[in-house]
C-alpha cells in the first residue's frame, strides 16, 4: 500500500467543488469534515477560490476537508493549484496538527475577507458569489 498523509482543504478541493477532481485523479480519500482553531482568517481571491492565513489576532474557525492523499500526489496537487496557495501546517480545533492549503499573505492582502462565513461553502450558499 502506499505510503498517505492527510491533507486539510478549504476551498474548492473540497467535495463536489471546481478542483475536487485533482485530489480523486490521484487517489485521495475523503476522511472527515473538521474545523480549524480559531487562529485563521478567509479571504476570497477573486470571488474563484479561498485562501486562508492564519494570524495572531482576529482570527475564527474555519470548515475544512480533511483528505487521506498518497505521498506522490501531493505535488501534482500543488501544481494545479492557483498561483498563491501553498502548504503548510494547520492546527485543527482538537489541537492536533496536518498538513493543508494555506494562502501567501500577498495573495490574501489582495482578496475579500470572509472569515464571518466560517468557511468557502458557508460564503458561497450565502448567495455572494455564483457558487463553484
Amino acid at each position: 500500500m502506499a505510503e498517505e498523509i492527510l491533507l486539510a482543504v478549504n476551498g474548492t478541493l473540497m467535495r463536489g467543488l471546481a478542483l475536487n477532481g485533482n485530489l480523486l485523479a490521484v487517489g485521495a480519500r475523503f476522511e472527515r469534515e473538521a474545523m480549524t482553531a480559531p487562529c485563521y482568517r478567509l479571504w476570497a481571491i477573486g470571488d474563484v477560490h479561498p485562501a486562508m492565513e492564519r494570524v495572531e489576532t482576529g482570527g475564527g474557525a474555519i470548515a475544512l476537508e480533511i483528505w487521506s492523499v498518497p505521498t506522490v500526489g501531493i505535488a501534482e496537487i500543488l501544481q494545479q493549484e492557483p498561483a498563491g496557495l501553498c502548504i503548510g501546517k494547520i492546527e485543527l480545533s482538537d489541537g492536533s496538527q496536518v498538513l493543508g492549503v494555506l494562502g501567501e499573505h500577498l495573495c490574501c492582502q489582495r482578496g475579500k475577507e470572509i472569515t464571518q462565513f466560517g468557511g468557502w461553502r458557508a460564503y458561497c450558499t450565502a448567495g455572494l458569489p455564483s457558487s463553484p
